[in-house]
């Protein structure tokens, strides 16, 4: 009886560990599916723009909003300087975004894009952007961030109309660890 019960604790010890690793591999594993088939409206990294090989779409007009947002237990201010632009596909565009800490301590934040429609998403590349890199804010602190874009060519004729979101989040605390750690 006792052997069974040792049998039984160590295989869910087993089942445990398991689910442990699986919840822990469930990030890098959606990361990859995301990656690989479009999904979550990911925009890519930086972006050469190359004004020789780009040709403007004259004929159309497509509307980009944009939507900011601090993350629930991110203080800041967040928001952009035109909530809404229409631009010609291959045009480059620059909207600035503000940030502003109204706390009284240093804060290290990081924006998440997302754009809508999905289709859209591989098609909206960004040449300069503040959310490739952490934002540090003094107390008080407000700052400037320019964002240059523009839709490919190629975007569906029937995507009349893109929304770019950004959400905040307070990456404080991971900036500090990450500082400690020995070889940062």
């Amino acid at each position: 009886m006792q052997s069974r019960n040792a049998a039984t604790v160590w295989k869910l010890c087993i089942l445990v560990l398991g689910m442990f690793g699986f919840g822990f591999a469930l990030v890098p594993l959606y990361d990859l599916l995301c990656d690989v088939t479009g999904l979550g409206g990911r925009t890519g990294g930086a972006y050469t723009y190359d004004p020789a090989t780009t040709t403007r779409d004259d004929s159309r007009l497509v509307k980009v909003s944009f939507v900011t947002n601090a993350n629930e237990g991110m203080p800041w201010e967040f928001w952009a300087e035109k909530p809404v632009v229409r631009v010609h596909p291959g045009e480059l565009t620059e909207v600035t975004f503000y940030a502003r800490n109204p706390t009284d301590k240093v804060m290290v934040g990081q924006a998440i894009p997302s754009v809508v429609p999905l289709p859209a998403a591989e098609h909206f590349h960004k040449t300069e952007c503040f959310c490739f890199e952490r934002q540090v804010l003094q107390p008080g602190e407000q700052v400037e961030m320019p964002m240059r874009f523009l839709l490919a060519p190629e975007l569906p004729r029937y995507v009349q109309s893109v929304s770019l979101s950004y959400a905040m989040f307070d990456v404080t605390e991971v900036a500090a660890l990450e500082a400690d750690r020995p070889g940062a």
